[in-house]
């Protein structure tokens, strides 16, 4: 890992007296604050020189031609589904099991969300379900690459190519995982869809506070995007700031203002540096919990397909059918170990509840009630870990 001068920096939260094991720890320092304070005293805190040097350091990582910064994930997908044309009429397959900003985002554009159940495996769509759910409406797939797991990319791109439909990856839980394509480990993000869109939220394996990404290997798309991003402008502010002639902009287009600033751009270059060691320490964390948690009667533990290497941004387990979900979070809560429910299913929310459901989602709603999310950040020590095992083993004990 990249030299950290470090000071805690986190005020533990507790409850009932004692001191609770987060769910995520973003690991920041002074490396990253040193950068702020750079910024902050350059004059120049926007969108500028940072995010700049921020896409192209992004785009060489993970091996796209392209990299775009924007404001989060889901103005990412959403610039995403602009840049495509996709709007009224027009229909995209996902997945309801995902954070519900990936429906919104269909729904925003004006299109319909279609969703597609789940690999109770891997947490991602179901790729033997996706031509099932293909009508002649159909515009794009979002596929979820779900807690940084990879989803079944070859197949998926298989289907989506015979019928001429773009493809989407939300790889907002991805950054630092890779998929091994035709014979190749490739990282996510590369991309292997036509776009593809990450997270830099807190809870992600590198953070910027907020912020977001989009990848593609298509000029014209990433030159809407950065149109789209600004008002349409047609000169960039950098750019009019730094003539030494007059330039009146146009606005070509009804944009949006989803700009990233230079300051969470100088913490993500620095965060960027971290993202190999961060990924190896959480692939260690998620073996170790595999251990710990391996003799755990009725536990399912995560799967990794042997194409797929997840960075483990979440580690989730599956309970028993003999337990209640909210009564073992809430007693291990109680003894100072956060965890969060699985992963929502977007269709069970007030916004969607009533759209007609063309298909099962038994799985993506099984996901939802008997799964829990543990704690697991690169900052977490294996001591604690087993902590954790012993606290869920004694819950679980018939």
């Amino acid at each position: 890992m990249v030299a950290v001068r470090t000071r805690a920096r986190f005020g533990p939260s507790t409850t009932g007296g004692g001191i609770v094991i987060p769910i995520a720890l973003p690991l920041l320092a002074d490396d990253e604050a040193d950068a702020a304070r750079e910024v902050v005293l350059s004059g120049w805190v926007s969108q500028g020189p940072q995010v700049a040097a921020f896409e192209r350091e992004f785009a060489a990582l993970v091996g796209a031609p392209h990299a775009c910064a924007v404001a989060n994930c889901t103005t990412a997908l959403q610039l995403a589904l602009a840049a495509l044309g996709i709007g009224t009429g027009d229909e995209v397959i996902t997945v309801s099991h995902s954070f519900i900003a990936t429906a919104n985002v269909i729904r925003h554009q004006g299109a319909t969300p279609v969703f597609v159940d789940i690999d109770l495996e891997t947490y991602n769509l179901d790729c033997a379900r996706l031509a099932e759910a293909i009508t002649e409406r159909t515009r794009a797939i979002i596929a979820v690459h779900q807690m940084g797991m990879p989803c079944d990319m070859a197949a998926l791109i298989a289907v989506a190519r015979r019928h001429g439909i773009a493809v989407i990856e939300d790889a907002a839980c991805a950054a630092g995982s890779q998929i091994r394509m035709n014979g190749e480990w490739e990282p996510i993000g590369k991309p292997h869809g036509d776009i593809a869109c990450f997270s830099f939220h807190p809870r992600k394996v590198i953070t910027t506070g907020e912020g977001g990404m989009l990848t593609t290997a298509d000029a014209e798309l990433d030159r809407k995007f950065r149109l789209l991003r600004q008002h349409g402008m047609s000169v960039p502010d950098v750019v009019r700031h730094g003539s030494s002639q007059v330039i009146f902009e146009e606005y070509l287009v009804s944009g949006y203002n989803y700009r990233m600033t230079d300051m969470q751009a100088a913490i993500g270059r620095k965060q960027l540096e971290r993202l190999p060691e961060l990924v190896a320490r959480r692939r260690r964390l998620a073996s170790r919990y595999n251990e710990v948690l391996g003799n755990i009667e009725g536990l399912r533990l995560p799967f990794e397909p042997a194409w797929a290497r997840s960075n483990w941004q979440s580690y989730c387990v599956r309970l028993p059918d003999w337990t209640n979900q909210r009564s073992v979070m809430q007693n291990l809560l109680d003894q100072g170990i956060a965890t969060r429910r699985g992963i929502m299913c977007s269709h069970r929310e007030p916004p969607y509840a009533q759209e007609t459901r063309r298909h099962d989602l038994r799985q993506s709603e099984l996901a939802q009630d008997r799964s829990i999310l543990l704690p697991i950040y690169a900052q977490m020590s294996e001591e604690n870990q087993v902590l954790i095992a012993e606290a869920l083993k004694k819950e679980l004990q018939v």
